[in-house]
């Protein structure tokens, strides 16, 4: 069986995300066809896992939370996934699968995907170190077979992450003294699309498998040429996608450091979870008055106000998912950092008066 989609990376996210959207997708005849995973590290711990995502009975995800006031709680079977490979021990197939079947590639490999810090100053025999050089190399590989179009679309939680990704291939080519004639084609052939992802994906199912929120969302910048893996309800396609990172930055992320802030300097207990503090009426309030006095107001003035509105509710309801443990003290790690990000961005984008947030950025100054 053939696999037009190949994907990078075997995490408990993905699993929950790209591979749901598919199987289901699927059932409906609205996919381009199954998924080969790819395994980019060398741990050995996950070869039960590639066994088991690949099962001919499928995988469980497990969809737990609120959606518009409803409890979910329900596990759906994901059958998309055909193949799962190791790429350092199946090199040799992944290249063939890549170079022939591919139409669509996926990739989430982690915090540092895109580092190429390690790589050689020449291309080497067998797979790269890094990701960005794997994918290099793959693609010369398919240059250099009949070059067919693709689209790459990295999943990699980075600011227009395909625009960045295009550009570390080009500098390992440039590094690697790859030939203009392959250059030109990865211009002409090669779609690089960026894409914002957000699902909150909190536990794995051993061997494979996963528990995910019932919110999600794939935004996907539109190019032309560009090949989605299927259509399904949650992906979004727009010529900039832009809207949809800040109200995620901004009103989601912005909220949780905002909580998280109010909490550190507060005498509540040290384990507590971001349900834990919503159910307190008083964090409650200062959560809806943050979004409607200070963050959206800021939206307004770029004229996002009904968006802000919405997502500002979904958002609220996500942090109250009686299923989900999202500890306080993970999400106050890098906290003055995500104080200049979140709150300073905010404030930057939009000039806005909002006290609650300029105190926030004095305290990290």
């Amino acid at each position: 069986m053939t696999t037009p989609i190949l994907q990078f990376g075997t995490s408990r996210f993905l699993q929950a995300h790209a591979d749901l959207f598919v199987s289901e997708a699927l059932t409906r005849g609205e996919a381009i066809g199954p998924i080969t995973i790819v395994q980019t590290t060398r741990s050995g711990e996950r070869s039960k896992r590639l066994t088991a995502l690949a099962a001919q009975e499928g995988f469980p995800v497990r969809i737990r939370g609120l959606k518009d006031g409803e409890v979910i709680d329900e596990t759906r079977r994901i059958t998309s996934v055909k193949k799962a490979l190791s790429i350092h021990d199946d090199w040799a197939e992944t290249a063939r699968i890549f170079s022939g079947e591919a139409r669509a590639v996926i990739s989430n490999t982690g915090d540092a995907g895109f580092d190429i810090g390690a790589e050689a100053d020449e291309m080497p025999e067998g797979a790269p170190e890094s990701f960005p050089g794997k994918l290099t190399k793959l693609l010369l590989g398919r240059f250099e077979t009949g070059g067919a179009a693709l689209t790459i679309l990295p999943a990699e939680l980075i600011s227009r992450n395909g625009d960045a990704l295009k550009g570390i291939v080009l500098r390992l080519a440039a590094r690697w003294r790859l030939p203009q004639s392959f250059l030109d084609w990865l211009e002409s052939e090669v779609i690089f699309s960026n894409t914002l992802v957000d699902r909150i994906v909190s536990e794995p199912i051993e061997p494979a498998g996963a528990v995910a929120e019932p919110y999600a969302l794939w935004a996907i910048e539109t190019r032309p040429g560009q090949i989605l893996p299927c259509l399904h309800p949650d992906i979004v396609t727009a010529p900039d996608i832009s809207s949809y990172e800040r109200l995620k930055l901004f009103i989601l992320n912005l909220g949780h450091t905002a909580m998280t802030e109010k909490w550190l300097a507060s005498d509540l207990p040290r384990d507590m979870v971001v349900r834990d503090l919503l159910a307190r009426p008083d964090y409650l309030d200062f959560l809806e008055r943050l979004y409607a006095e200070e963050i959206i107001p800021g939206f307004a003035i770029r004229g996002m106000r009904d968006e802000a509105e919405a997502y500002a509710r979904q958002t609220i309801e996500r942090f109250r998912n009686p299923f989900l443990d999202h500890r306080l003290s993970d999400i106050a790690q890098n906290h003055l950092e995500k104080i200049r990000r979140r709150a300073g961005g905010f404030l930057d984008w939009t000039g806005v008066h909002a006290p609650t947030l300029e105190n926030m950025i004095q305290t990290a100054a």
